[in-house]
């Protein structure tokens, strides 16, 4: 054990540097994250959620820099990701609307051009009727009409149609959980 910490002293102290570095960027931008939550008053389940977003890039990003600083031989990771890749990008092509579905909950949260309770309408030709905002999840959003009825619709779609904010409810008493 020794010898490998002699043999790999300044790879160790890089690698160290490494995750400290993560902790510490983590943590900031969880903060910062937090505080623009906090000022656009954007509901707290949807601020973790894009921190956890957040989290895994970062850490995809330190792995990045571990593979650099240990010198990995990337002919061998590559064949290894290559297959990983191959089998994700089969199981993903069929499910490639959950992945716009995730980036358009991220766009939303950075944008907040509407949050919950609002009233909105959605400008499309299947649907055209107001709505109140009861949620904003990661994949879709959570409508309910005049009649009460409950309805779902995919945080892409509220990319790709026109939307009006109708009214802001500047009172928001909703929380995760009180449509249910």
């Amino acid at each position: 054990m020794n010898e490998f910490i002699d043999t790999h002293q300044q790879q160790l102290i890089n690698s160290l540097i490494c995750f400290i570095a993560f902790f510490i960027i983590r943590y900031l931008t969880a903060k910062a994250i937090h505080k623009i939550g906090r000022i656009s008053d954007i509901n707290r389940v949807r601020t973790k959620l894009i921190i956890r977003y957040i989290t895994i890039l970062f850490m995809a990003i330190s792995f990045i820099v571990i593979v650099y600083i240990w010198q990995v031989n990337f002919e061998d990771l590559g064949i290894i990701f290559s297959s990983v890749f191959a089998v994700l990008g089969v199981a993903l092509f069929a499910s490639w609307s959950i992945l716009s579905n995730i980036t358009a909950g991220v766009i939303l949260f950075f944008s907040f051009p509407f949050k919950i309770g609002d009233r909105i309408k959605i400008l499309d030709g299947d649907f055209a009727e107001e709505v109140d905002i009861l949620d904003i999840k990661a994949y879709h959003i959570y409508l309910k009409k005049d009649n009460g009825e409950l309805l779902t619709y995919p945080n892409n779609l509220l990319l790709q149609k026109g939307v009006v904010l109708i009214n802001r409810d500047d009172n928001d008493d909703t929380t995760e959980g009180d449509y249910i």
